[in-house]
Order: structure tokens, then C-alpha cells, then sequence
């Protein structure tokens, strides 16, 4: 198909231009592990505990990387007026979103992966068996992440406070996916750890349902 073509061409452009740069995954990683460090501080890191605050600290963490990463998601085209010549060279516009996901989605799941080890060191919480549902979770969390994400990076690119419009408008939005991820988070993390399926389903419903949305009328989005 012309679109998973399109969109693999662009992906492989944001990839080699970040690993080239690594101005994105540098920044974040920082940036993280001092969010990390700083609540294994403040809160006393005793198995209870960890328990009980890390999934919400985790993904309060990944929360912040994410707005970091996606808020130059559009910024290079605007940059350099290269939006309307990647619109002439698709032939569906909805492989530039496409591809800007997958790449968000792993560059944070990268970022994720990274900090999981020193998460885990810093609260002294072990994953052991749940490593799959640990995974599956981030996937799930980091796309729905993403595509809102890019969503309304696009909006906000063309506007003049973007750097304040961005935050304002990714929070409300991402509340549903975040509280859900969280909650399974919780559920891995727990003594009787499990997979909450129902909570997976939601997750994935929430990717589906954006996903769509933004496959529908995201050509608009891209309109100067």
C-alpha cells in the first residue's frame, strides 16, 4: 500500500534525523532521570510504597518526556516550509501522521525501556514475570500518547504561544489513557501481580478511537 510505504519512507527520515542530532532522546533522558532521582527522594522507597506512588511517578515521568518530545514535532517543516512539499510527495497526508507516531511512539518507548532498570533500582520494585505486561502496557500508553500528541502538535505549530498551547491541550486529553495506564501499572506491580485485560481493552479502544479520528480529519490539521 501507498500509505504504509509513504509513511515507512518519512519514519525513516525522522529516525536517521534524530539519531543523527539526538537532541530529542538526549534532552528527555535527562530530563527523566532527573524526575526519577527526585521522587526516590522525596518519598521513602520501602516496598509498600513503591507500590502504591511508583506507577502514578512512572507515568507522571513519561508524561513529561512526552510533552518534551512531541512539542518540535512539526517545528522542522515550519522551520524550513516543508510541510507543503512532504504534502505534494505523499499521495494520502495522513502517512506524515503516521509517521510521526511511530517514531514518538519509539523514541518514548526507547526512553521508557532505558528508565525501566533505574526505576526499578531507585524503588526497589522487581518486575520479574510481568516484563511482557510491563511492555504491552508502555506500548499501548506510549501510543495513545503519541497520537494524540501529534494531533495537537500539528494545531499548536501554527499557533504563537505553541509552547504553552501544547500542554494546556495534551493534559485533559490524555487524562482517560493515563489513569488506565496507571491503574494496570498497579496491577503488574502488585504482590498478586496480574494483567488487568479490561484495562488493556480501554487502552486499546482509546488508541483506536483517536487513531481513527485523526486518520479522518487529520488533512485539515496540515492546512496553513
Amino acid at each position: 500500500m501507498a500509505l504504509i510505504s509513504n509513511a515507512a519512507v518519512l519514519l525513516g527520515k525522522e529516525v536517521r534525523t534524530e539519531f543523527r542530532s539526538r537532541e530529542l532522546l538526549s534532552t528527555t533522558m535527562v530530563f527523566v532521570l532527573i524526575v526519577v532521582v527526585v521522587f526516590s527522594f522525596t518519598f521513602d522507597p520501602t516496598t509498600n510504597e513503591s507500590h502504591r506512588f511508583g506507577p502514578g511517578l512512572l507515568w507522571m515521568a513519561f508524561l513529561f518526556a512526552a510533552s518534551l518530545m512531541l512539542q518540535p514535532c512539526f517545528l522542522r517543516e515550519q522551520t524550513n516550509d516543508t510541510l507543503s512539499a512532504l504534502r505534494l510527495a505523499v499521495q494520502d497526508p495522513f502517512a506524515i501522521f503516521l509517521a510521526k507516531i511511530a517514531a514518538s511512539t519509539l523514541f518514548l518507548l526507547l526512553t521508557e525501556l532505558l528508565m525501566l532498570p533505574i526505576f526499578a533500582a531507585l524503588f526497589n520494585v522487581s518486575f520479574g514475570a510481568q516484563l511482557p505486561g510491563i511492555l504491552l502496557t508502555f506500548f499501548l500508553g506510549s501510543l495513545g500518547i503519541s497520537i494524540v500528541g501529534t494531533a495537537l502538535a500539528a494545531i499548536s505549530a501554527q499557533a504563537r504561544m505553541r509552547e504553552l498551547l501544547l500542554p494546556l491541550l495534551l493534559l485533559p486529553l490524555l487524562t482517560p489513557i493515563l489513569v488506565v495506564s496507571t491503574e494496570v501499572t498497579v496491577g503488574l506491580m502488585s504482590r498478586d501481580a496480574a494483567i488487568d485485560w479490561k484495562g488493556i481493552g480501554l487502552m486499546a479502544g482509546f488508541d483506536i478511537v483517536f487513531l481513527t479520528v485523526l486518520w479522518l480529519f487529520g488533512e485539515y490539521l496540515l492546512e496553513e
